[in-house]
């Protein structure tokens, strides 16, 4: 019986496409189309019961492991010296992703391959959009107050986890700023949250391959080979500034820690691989947790603090293919774009992968505001919208492989061991 999870997944990723092929009515086409686009729901059931799994609690999860993050620190001194490390690291990753993709697409200029008779198509598709698209516009000052979690009902209803890891924070500095016999118990609740959260995971991972066959099976049989042929030097840049910035995060790595690349990618296949099926950074949250600490030595006050906030705010991977989206879809429309427009278009993206949820789909909400702001007809969406998945799943294996990234560089910018940690947590037991 093969018992790695790694080569179940890969297993599953490999006859999901293969099934997904055999009924695509624009691959084999081996059943009608009405056949096969009712079975792809069925298909993918076990897939989305795992991605709802991951949901139900991916908000208690967030929320305690940064709590239990934030106090398993044992002082403010060292709460200070990751959090005003990480913000900078995260922004400067951010950056260096957005240059990345910029220049990549005004290299391989993927706009000039598509098409005419592809672009005047566009157009039949431009109702599916304008839906996505409808984001109202806010100040500066006013988006910075809504920071604040006032209304955490409204941010679960909005998928805004964003909400949650600030009043999380907020939540764990206030206790590591009271006395201690105040502060237990609730340190001792978060405890018993994030046990109960991570066995539900458990659970959910035990469907893992099964739920991989059934999300790639059904894209597959949905896409089949038409939109990926003709989209496939776009989807190629993409993917080439993906692996670009993955080189750049291997050698931050070797820097680092002192690892070779190659060690460093078996040590976090699996991750890699869950990311890149689910699409979701919080899927993996709790086995990226595990793998930084289990193989990457990562002591767990900073891998339960980094990869919860990476989660969320470390996006590097969306932020790279939202640019080269926006700069691909200017190419196609042919919009020239100064360079402060330019400029403008990297910092917008910077801005908007920032706190984006880290759930399957979410780039193209965000990709349809920034090509608002830039003048891209915002039906040009719909010409993405086919690749997009694939894409996503591309994206976020880079995401989750920044977050650990990040616990390793915090790892060497910090005097934080597992020594101070096994010594507050006998601190905190004796009480």
């Amino acid at each position: 019986m093969i018992k790695q999870l790694w080569f179940q997944v890969l297993l599953g990723m490999v006859l999901g496409v293969l099934f997904g092929l055999i009924l695509s009515p624009s691959a084999f086409a081996l059943v009608p189309e009405s056949v096969a686009f009712g079975v792809a729901p069925w298909v993918a059931l076990i897939g989305n019961i795992f991605l709802g799994l991951i949901k139900m609690v991916v908000v208690p999860l967030v929320m305690s492991s940064i709590i239990l993050g934030i106090t398993s620190a044992g002082s403010v001194h060292v709460l200070k010296s990751i959090g005003f490390k990480i913000a900078p690291y995260f922004v400067f990753t951010t950056i260096v992703a957005v240059t990345i993709g910029i220049a990549i697409s005004y290299l391989v200029q993927p706009g000039d391959f598509v098409s005419s008779s592809i672009v005047e198509s566009i157009h039949s598709s431009a109702s599916t959009v304008h839906t996505v698209a409808s984001l109202k516009e806010i100040s500066v000052p006013d988006m910075i107050v809504s920071l604040i979690p006032v209304n955490t009902a409204q941010a679960e209803l909005d998928g805004d986890i964003l909400a949650f890891v600030i009043l999380s924070i907020f939540i764990g500095v206030a206790l590591m700023s009271i006395k201690e016999e105040d502060a237990k118990p609730l340190i001792d609740l978060a405890g018993s949250v994030q046990a109960f959260s991570m066995k539900i995971i458990d659970w959910a991972m035990k469907l893992a391959p099964y739920a991989v066959f059934g999300l790639l099976g059904n894209i597959t049989i949905k896409i089949g080979f038409d939109a990926i042929s003709s989209m496939s030097v776009y989807m190629l840049t993409v993917i080439l500034g993906l692996l670009i910035l993955l080189s750049f995060y291997l050698f931050i790595v070797y820097l680092a820690s002192g690892i070779m690349p190659w060690e460093f990618v078996f040590k976090t296949k699996e991750v890699q691989l869950m990311a890149f099926s689910t699409s979701s950074s919080a899927a993996v949250m709790p086995l990226s947790m595990k793998t930084a600490e289990d193989k990457l030595n990562v002591p767990s006050a900073i891998s339960k603090f980094v990869i919860p906030l990476g989660a969320t705010v470390n996006m590097d991977g969306t932020a790279l293919y939202q640019v080269c989206a926006a700069i691909f879809l200017t190419q196609l429309f042919g919009i020239e774009l100064s360079l402060v427009e330019l400029v403008i278009l990297a910092l917008t993206t910077v801005g908007a992968s920032i706190g984006s949820p880290s759930t399957p789909g979410v780039g193209i909400v965000i990709l349809a505001t920034i090509l608002q702001g830039i003048g891209v007809p915002v039906e040009g969406v719909a010409l993405i919208l086919g690749v997009d998945r694939i894409l996503d799943m591309c994206r976020t294996t880079v995401n989750v492989t920044g977050d650990l990234t990040a616990t390793l560089v915090m790892k060497r910018l910090t005097n934080f061991s597992n020594t101070s940690e096994k010594a507050h947590t006998r601190m905190m037991g004796a009480k």
